[in-house]
Formats: C-alpha cells, sequence, structure tokens
C-alpha cells in the first residue's frame, strides 16, 4: 500500500558518513549518562512498599496520589487495578521506618483525605484498621506486603537475561535469512535504539519500571521489522538491477519503502500518543520509551542498519544462492548424453 511514490531515489548513501557520526556521538552521550548518572530503578527492582486499597465509591487518582505524596515518601505510583475502586500504591524502601508503621501513614492520610478518622476494629479475625466517615467507610485496606531488595535483584537479572536472549534470537534470525553482514548491522542498529532509550532515561532521571523494561523489549522487535523490510527490499532490488552500484541499490531500497514507514510509524505512533497524552501516569513512561524509540527506531534502520551494510561490503554475491554444480567442467564428458 502506497498513498505516494517518489520516483528519483533519494541519495541516503551520499550523507552515510554524517549520519554514522551523528549516531555514534548520540551513543556515547548516551553510554556516559548511563555510566555517570545510573537507571532511576523503581521499587520492582530496589524493593517497597505495596499497599492495596478499596474504595466504597470509585476512587480519585489524583487525589490519592496527592494525599501519598504528602508524606514525602520519594517517588510513588498510585494507579487503578482491577476496577476504578481498587487502588494499589507503591512506594520505595524506607530502611529508617518499619513496614507496619509505613502502612499507617499511608491509610491514615488517604482517609483523612477522604474526610474521615481512623480507628481500629476489633473483629473475628483480629483487630484491624478501619477508615470511619460518619457511618461509611469510605475506604478500606485490603493488604500490605513488603517486596525486598532480592527480589528487586532476581526482577534485574531476569530482565537483563530477557533482553540478551532477545538480542541473540533476533540476530541469528537476520543470520539464516539475509547473511551475517545484514545480522551485524541489524542488531548494532537495535542495540543503537536501546541505548539511546535507557541514555534519555538516565540524563533525565525519569522512573525505569518494569513496563519500560516492556516497551524496550517491544522497541527491539518493532525495530528488527523495519530493517527487514529494508533488507528484503535491497536484496530485491540486488536480484532486478545488476548495472546498480551498492550505494544505488541502497537508496533504491530506502526510497521505495518511504511511503510505507510513513503509513506504518505514523499510524503506531499516533496510537502510542493516545496512551502518552490520555495514559495518565501509569502508562506515561511506557509510552515515553516507545515514542523514543520510534523515532530512533526509523533512524538507525535508515543511517545505522543500512549504511553499516553497506561499510562491511555487501555485495550482490552475498545474497544470491550460489548454483550447485554437478559435473566438472574439465570432464570432457560433461553435459554428454547416452
Amino acid at each position: 500500500m502506497e498513498f505516494f511514490r517518489i520516483k528519483r531515489d533519494i541519495p541516503f548513501m551520499r550523507h552515510a558518513l554524517v549520519f554514522n557520526v551523528i549516531s555514534f556521538l548520540t551513543f556515547a552521550a548516551a553510554v556516559f549518562f548511563l555510566v555517570t548518572r545510573g537507571l532511576h530503578l523503581s521499587i520492582e527492582f530496589t524493593g517497597g512498599s505495596l499497599i492495596e486499597l478499596q474504595y466504597a465509591q470509585s476512587a480519585n487518582i489524583p487525589k490519592v496520589r496527592e494525599a501519598v505524596e504528602s508524606l514525602k515518601y520519594g517517588d510513588v505510583q498510585v494507579q487503578n487495578f482491577g476496577t476504578s475502586r481498587d487502588v494499589l500504591v507503591r512506594l520505595p524502601l524506607r530502611g529508617d521506618m518499619k513496614q507496619g508503621q509505613v502502612v499507617e501513614q499511608v491509610f491514615a492520610a488517604v482517609c483523612k483525605a477522604e474526610g474521615g478518622q481512623v480507628s481500629v476494629d476489633q473483629g473475628d479475625k483480629g483487630a484491624r484498621q478501619v477508615c470511619r466517615a460518619g457511618a461509611t467507610e469510605p475506604v478500606s485496606l485490603q493488604r500490605s506486603e513488603f517486596v525486598g531488595p532480592q527480589v528487586g535483584d532476581e526482577l534485574a537479572r531476569d530482565g537483563a537475561l530477557a533482553l540478551g536472549v532477545t538480542v541473540l534470537g533476533i540476530m541469528i534470525y537476520l543470520a539464516i535469512r539475509f547473511e551475517w553482514k545484514f545480522a551485524v548491522a541489524g542488531i548494532v542498529a537495535n542495540l543503537h535504539d536501546v541505548i539511546i532509550i535507557l541514555g534519555f532515561f538516565a540524563f533525565f532521571q525519569w522512573e525505569f519500571s518494569l513496563s519500560v523494561l516492556a516497551a524496550v523489549l517491544a522497541v527491539l522487535g518493532y525495530s528488527v521489522n523495519e530493517s527487514v523490510v529494508i533488507f528484503d527490499r535491497i536484496r530485491e532490488t540486488f536480484r532486478k538491477q545488476r548495472k546498480m552500484s551498492v550505494s544505488e541499490v541502497i537508496d533504491h531500497a530506502i526510497t521505495s519503502t518511504t511511503s510505507r514507514t510513513i503509513i506504518t510509524h505514523g499510524s503506531t505512533e499516533a496510537m502510542v500518543l493516545a496512551m502518552l497524552i490520555f495514559g495518565g501516569p501509569t502508562l506515561h513512561y511506557f509510552a515515553l520509551a516507545l515514542t523514543i524509540g520510534i523515532v530512533f527506531g526509523i533512524y538507525s534502520s535508515v543511517f545505522v542498519a543500512a549504511a553499516l551494510a553497506m561499510w562491511l561490503g555487501i555485495k550482490r554475491e552475498d545474497l544470491m544462492k550460489s548454483v550447485k554444480k554437478d559435473a566438472d567442467p574439465n570432464d570432457p564428458n560433461a553435459g554428454a548424453v547416452v
């Protein structure tokens, strides 16, 4: 499907060296910020407290968040789960306070925000904290638990393992489908996108959570899809246009996929922007990571992956299947029919 067709090939590879230098400088800056500032990890990686609340009516999330943030515990996460009445509060690890104290203070703050007061109710299952506002109970404490740093370390290791396995799988796939030079070019371009996303989160100290890690893995698959489309068109052009040079073949392949690139990335980014604008704090950093990945994914597929393939010396013979010869050409009886 094409909205438009560019009749003359755009000479992308003429400026490949300049764009690769820009890519290298951007990549180096991202690595620098990762090393010097590091990632601002969420409590899923560092440990902390989880508190589950249930409201009598639909919860006002901004109001709940404001009440919890007034305690100045640092970065907190407040979000709905299940229904609009159920709220999950996540707080960072507090070494100077016990888990019970943290839960008591948070529950008292959200209860006060609803115009109630906390009291202790002696029930059949023992004493429990109850929020009373007259004869009603506007909010109730369902459960609380502590996530230790050991669990966070395990999540970090599993996340790094998932990232490594994904990268290895993509490299093997590209090597089998195309050629090892394309595999190297494609994986460098994908890692370029991942490191730049992490660099943005390190520079601005945005919170890096499991949802952001999921976005990074999604960007890996998304970016390699664009590279595969361009690589496929390069192989097809090599077969059809035997008089073109390597740079001309790559220019033609990229130009001929421009319409498809605009349609695909434009529609994807429209959906991601909707999540970024209307998704609230829960989806904010997830959508932000996807937005950065989509923008740099287009750039890396054209100016990193394709250009690296050219620098690695890709040629027509690399993509053409060799014809197996059944007979020795020096045999005088070769080709004779009996």
